[in-house]
Order: C-alpha cells, then structure tokens, then sequence
C-alpha cells in the first residue's frame, strides 16, 4: 500500500501546483482585464471584441485588417474598440468618419507616439507628426506651395500638364521596348519610376533614367515603407519587439535604414538647392519651400535644429509617388481584366479629341465616363483602405462613448467605398454609377468616395492626384491598347499596407495610331527639362 500512497500524494501535489498556477494566472489576467485603458461613460462600454492578454486582438487582423473592421462593424457598430498590444485602439466606420475627422475634426486630428513615426522625415515633417499651433502653420505652407506648383493658376497647369506628357511619353515608350523584348512585361516598377520622375520634376526641376540605380534604391521600396506604416503594424503596436532578435526586429531596422537613405537622398538635393539659389529666381518647389520655411522658421524663434525643408519635402515627394503609383497600377489593372472597359474609355475619347491633338486638362469636362472610371477604382479598389493612424488631442465623445485623449485611432475608409447601403453591388465595378441618366458626371456621389482622408489631416495633394489620373488615364486611351498574358490572367489580390498594392500580373502594350502626335507634342518647349534627367 505504500507505493499507492506516494503515488497519491504525487498527484496531490501535482494538483496543488496546477491550483495555485491556475490562480496566478487568473489573477494576473483579472488584473490586466482591470487595467485596460477603457472606454467608457457610466455604465456603458465601448463594444468590442474580447482580447487575449499582451497581444490583444493582432493576431485576429490577418492579412486584411479594414475587412475583419467590416466585419466587426456589422456586429458592434461604426464605433468599437479593439487592443492590439498594450495600445486600446478606436475604430471608426461609416457614418462615424465624417462626424470625427469634421464635425469633430480638431478633437481627432492628433498622431499616435508610434515608433516608426519617429523616423519617417526625422521626425519632423506635418504627415507624421501630431497638431499644435506650428503644424498647423508648417501644413498650411505646404499645402500652399504644392498647389502653386501643380493646379495654383493656368501657368503653373500647363507646366505639370507638360511634366506628365513627357514623362507618359518615356514610360509609353519603355512599354513598347518591353512588349517587343518578351511580349509579357511587369509594369509595376516602371509606373513606380514614372510617377516619382513627375515629382521629382516639380520638386528638383530634373528627371532620372528608369535604369538609374540610385533612383531606384530610393523609390523602389514603397512596398517596405507601406506594410511598416499601415495600420496595425506590430511594430507600432507591440515595440518591445524591436529590442531582441526576431523577423519583427529585422523589418524595422530595414525600415529605418530606407528612411535613413531616401531622408538622405532628398537633403542633398535640397542642399544642392540651397547653394545654387539665386535671389528673387523660384525654379521649382524646394526652392520655394527653402524661402518660406526659412522665413517661418527666422519668424517663429523656434530655431529648430531640424532640416524642415528636407522634412516637408520628403512628405511631399514620397507621399505623393507612393499613392499615385499604386493607383496606376490599379487602373491598368482594371483596364486589362475588363476589355470592355477599356474599348468604353477609347470610344468616349476619340469622340471629344480629334486626331489632330493630344488629351487634355481642358478636356475633363468633356469625358464624363474617363473621370467616372477613375473615381469608380478609388472606389472599388481603396487603395487607401485605412488613413494613417490618429489619435485624440483630448478627452471627447463620439456615438455616445467617451473616449480618453491620446486614444489611437484608426479610419476605415474601406468602409465607407463598400457599404451595400451607400452602394449597390459594392463588390462589383460599375463605373456607371458615378453618371447620371443623361450621362454627365455625378458629383454628389463622387464627393462620396473616401481615399484622401477628410478635415484636418486630408491629403494636401489631392487636386494634384486627380489631375495626374485624369491625364494618364486619357493619354492611356487614346495612345494605346494594353492586353493581359493569357497564360496568367490578372487576378485582384493585393499586399495590404498603408496602400493596397496589387499582386504583380503581365501586360503587352500596342499603339493605336498617335505615338508621333504624342512625340511632337512631348518634346515642344520642353527639351531643358528632358535633357536635365542625363546624370
């Protein structure tokens, strides 16, 4: 008997340990649950899904975080909350968006202190950084200097409108070299190049060859900076991960390395800026930004040790490339994965531009269906499909909820392009429906497409972006005709990020008949520009 009874006792203890573990583990849990920064007014939580300890709800987002929102709006409403991490994150939907980022706009206009935020234009550019009196000013700068270089007056139009052509006139030609080389070609990194070649000639006053390899290190790696800036990065939300070796840990260091080098890249350009600067002569943005950031500085005291030029433009030049280049590859997407789509867009052109002229701004009027077809792939595709993360400038309320200052907050534009209510059949693409019966644009429903954020924190190069879409997108129909590889159909999967990138897929690239009109046109009054791009 005395064996049983030492095996008994065994498991006696055994059962004692696993008792009092259990116990630790449950207080510890009850005490996390307790300090859980909570949103709530008397009596009433915010909703949500339950959350495990220390990871939170990450490891629910999977690789679509603004779908798992969609569902979860479903169930708990435009307002609900979920933990990621540490962090107690507010997710607004639908109605939610406008009454925060308007009507409350000043309330939910901050940044979160996120780790790769402190990296990005050293920390010291207005995308990043959170409001305060000089932000509102340093944006105001900004927004003014982009506009008088892009869409300002009629002058400053045509110069962009001329950047665009010559630079759509390189790519198209590029595409045609490709198609005749393998028949098949991946577009993706060229239309990456193109776009950063357009504003590189607003902000530098030069271009750069496709093939120059220090261009291309600088804007090659949009996919890196997205996926470590977008909503729900790990790193942001869990940044202990970055102290010890881990896959998480070797992406931020990567990520602040090509911060590191494109911060680099845009200081001597504006450095070369600062030396070759002539009183009273403004060639381009970065000398304009150079005259009013260092007036604002000298005015305001503040002395900062930080470059703000380099600053402002490294947000204006990697925020506007980024965004534009993958909406491109959207749209060429799109034209290859529905034909008839394309054949629709080349009809209406050649009835408005005759074969004597190329599109364009001016046009715009006149091309309902084009404007219908780009307003129909921000739509379809939200691209953007969550704002860059915000967070409360102060204690407030939305839906009935209180919610503390210093809440992250994310924006789920997704929600707004695909709600059955707003839209009929969102998941499919109709650009029909931005037309009214008599077939001119409907411009109450265009105003109801959510890509560049709204209120305080939108996009400052929105006009910009709509004109260069706008553009290319006519140029496209009336120069070319783009197929798919048969042999590998595109599909409509996508990287998610801060952009949604599409899958790679194959294109060829045929002329229809007025590649000679758009070489005339291309290079009238524009050869300095051109020639500068030779390094």
């Amino acid at each position: 008997m005395a064996p049983r009874s030492e095996e008994s006792g065994g498991e006696a203890l055994t059962t004692l340990l696993l008792s009092c573990v259990t116990v630790l583990l449950s207080v510890q849990v009850a005490r996390w649950f307790r300090k859980r920064p909570g949103l709530r007014v008397p009596g009433l939580r915010v909703p949500g899904p339950f959350a495990w300890p220390v990871v939170g709800n990450a490891a629910q987002l999977g690789a679509a975080p603004h779908l798992y929102f969609m569902r979860l709006a479903e169930k708990y409403g435009d307002v609900f909350q979920i933990q990621l991490g540490s962090r107690t994150v507010v997710v607004l939907n639908g109605d939610a968006i406008k009454q925060a980022l308007v009507k409350q706009g000043s309330e939910f206009a901050g940044r979160p202190d996120f780790a790769s935020f402190r990296y990005i234009s050293n920390g010291a550019g207005f995308a990043f950084t959170t409001t305060s009196d000089w932000w509102k000013t340093h944006r105001r700068v900004a927004h003014s200097t982009v506009r008088m270089f892009s869409t300002g007056n009629q002058t400053t139009k045509t110069s962009f409108e001329q950047h665009i052509l010559c630079e759509f006139k390189e790519l198209l030609q590029l595409f045609l070299d490709k198609t005749r080389e393998r028949r098949y070609f991946r577009p993706m990194t060229y239309l990456v190049v193109s776009t950063a070649n357009i504003m590189s000639a607003v902000c530098f006053g030069k271009r750069y060859r496709y093939e120059d390899e220090e261009f291309l290190q600088v804007v090659g790696r949009n996919n890196q900076f997205t996926e470590t800036v977008g909503a729900g990065s790990i790193v942001d939300v869990m940044p202990w991960l970055q102290f010890f070796p881990n896959p998480i840990k070797t992406m931020f260091d990567d990520f602040k390395a090509l911060n590191r080098e494109f911060s680099a890249f845009i200081l001597d350009k504006v450095m070369e800026h600062r030396k070759s600067m002539r009183s009273g002569s403004i060639r381009d943005m970065t000398d304009a930004l150079i005259v009013a950031l260092d007036k604002l500085n000298h005015q305001s005291g503040l002395g900062s040790e930080k470059d703000l030029v380099s600053a402002t433009v490294a947000d204006i030049f990697g925020a506007s490339q980024d965004t534009l280049s993958t909406s491109l590859q959207w749209i060429i997407l799109i034209l290859v994965k529905y034909p008839e789509l394309q054949l629709r867009l080349q009809e209406e052109v050649d009835k408005v531009v005759d074969r004597s002229r190329l599109p364009s701004i001016d046009d715009q009027p006149q091309l309902p269906y084009v404007m219908a077809f780009i307003y129909e792939v921000m739509r379809f595709t939200s691209f953007v499909p969550l704002t860059i993360p915000h967070s409360t400038t102060t204690d407030t309320s939305i839906h009935g909820y209180t919610i503390p200052k210093n809440t992250v907050v994310f924006v789920n534009q997704w929600s707004s392009n695909h709600t059955p209510g707003v839209w009929a059949n969102p998941e499919t693409f109709d650009p029909q429906r931005f037309l009214h019966p008599s077939g001119g644009l409907n411009k109450d429903r265009c105003n109801l497409v959510l890509i560049f954020s709204m209120g305080k924190r939108r996009c400052i190069g929105e006009e910009l972006s709509k004109f260069h879409l706008f553009l290319f997108t006519a140029l496209l129909a009336h120069q070319c005709n783009i197929s798919s590889d048969p042999t590998g159909p595109p599909g409509l999967a996508y990287t998610y990020g801060l952009t949604l990138k599409p899958n790679a897929y194959s294109i060829a690239v045929s002329l229809r008949d007025h590649m000679r009109l758009l070489e005339d046109a291309a290079s009238r009054g524009f050869a300095e520009d051109t020639d500068s791009s030779t390094k």
